[in-house]
């Protein structure tokens, strides 16, 4: 066998070691362009049907439409939304899974300390925010108010005598008329409920006097006159109601919604992470899907992996200061 001289193996070791990472980035690049290759499974940890499995629907269809290949709603209920992002958590990373999460998973129990098998900014990767789910202040019509100044002002005048109802402890529900006690210098009292479909029935009723509450759980009763709108939580006027009042006109600051988005679990590869962000927006400012989402009451709200990412943070850090500031516990929440 023929031994090259060592002047002769040098030159050649340099040009493989030089040539590595150019054929190392055209195999990622190649890789990229072509995820995927197969079906996608879209984990949503609630069951079907409700604004949930609305959007993830929406959008996760015309994703697969751009994509060439179907996104597979797999709807995962259980232990308060946990199971399913778990199952999310622990999947493979490479793109194929990716799970549909909200507020409460990633920013609002964490906040209240509920134990979690998985920790958001650890175990998964932001993709995007898909939709924010603005909330409005609803009351019995029986209740002499016309507006938030009105409502607040009647509630000075009522001492902890006024209900208010949620979908339970620790919910974004919950935690806006908290926050609002805080920084009106008011007492609502809480009734939680075990869902929305009884609290709303209630206030319908007049067993409890307002709520905060989306779209689709109302409308129905608002158009009617059994429910009366005051105002949006939104810090800005909302396109789901344009001209609606908001709560921050006269508390200014005064935020509450929830939001929707996607997360992949962490090593899913940055250039995959990428093609899910870019097709996730494609859709969300398709016309048609985004007058689809108004008419459910979520607004599209389009953005990057690093934007959610630092939601994800200052989200957890302003509800665990309400919840500290209204005595709230992780053991409080069923």
């Amino acid at each position: 066998m023929k031994i090259l001289p060592l002047h002769g193996i040098v030159p050649w070791l340099t040009a493989l070691i030089t040539a590595a990472p150019v054929c190392a980035q055209t195999a990622s690049t190649s890789g990229a362009q072509s995820f995927p290759t197969k079906p996608i499974r879209l984990i949503v940890p609630y069951p079907p049907a409700g604004s949930t499995d609305f959007v993830a629907r929406e959008v996760g269809a015309k994703m697969g439409e751009y994509m060439g290949h179907q996104v597979i709603i797999d709807n995962r209920p259980g232990a308060g939304t946990l199971l399913g992002l778990q199952l999310g958590a622990t999947a493979r990373p490479d793109g194929y899974t990716i799970t549909f999460a909200t507020s409460s998973g990633l920013a609002v129990n964490p906040a209240l300390g509920v134990k979690m098998p998985f920790e958001p900014l650890r175990d998964f990767i932001p993709i995007g925010l898909l939709v924010y789910v603005p909330y409005f202040i609803v009351i019995n019509p029986a209740l002499p108010a016309r507006n938030i100044k009105e409502l607040i002002d009647y509630a000075r005048t009522q001492p902890g005598k006024l209900n208010f109802a949620s979908p339970g402890v620790g919910t974004p529900n919950h935690l806006g008329i908290e926050m609002l006690n805080q920084m009106a210098g008011v007492k609502f009292v809480h009734v939680p409920y075990k869902g929305g479909a009884q609290a709303i029935t209630d206030l319908v009723a007049g067993q409890v006097q307002l709520m905060f509450s989306g779209i689709p759980q109302f409308s129905a009763f608002t158009k009617v006159g059994r429910l009366r709108v005051l105002a949006a939580s939104t810090t800005k006027p909302t396109r789901v109601a344009p001209d609606m009042p908001l709560v921050a006109d006269v508390f200014p600051g005064f935020d509450c919604n929830t939001w929707f988005s996607l997360v992949a679990p962490t090593g899913t590869p940055q250039q995959v992470i990428t093609r899910l962000n870019n097709e996730m927006n494609r859709a969300l400012v398709e016309p048609s899907v985004v007058q689809r989402l108004l008419d459910q009451g979520v607004e599209a709200t389009p953005g990057t992996p690093a934007a959610l990412r630092n939601l994800i943070v200052s989200e957890t850090e302003r509800w665990r200061k309400v919840i500290k500031a209204a005595g709230i516990t992780a053991e409080s929440v069923k």
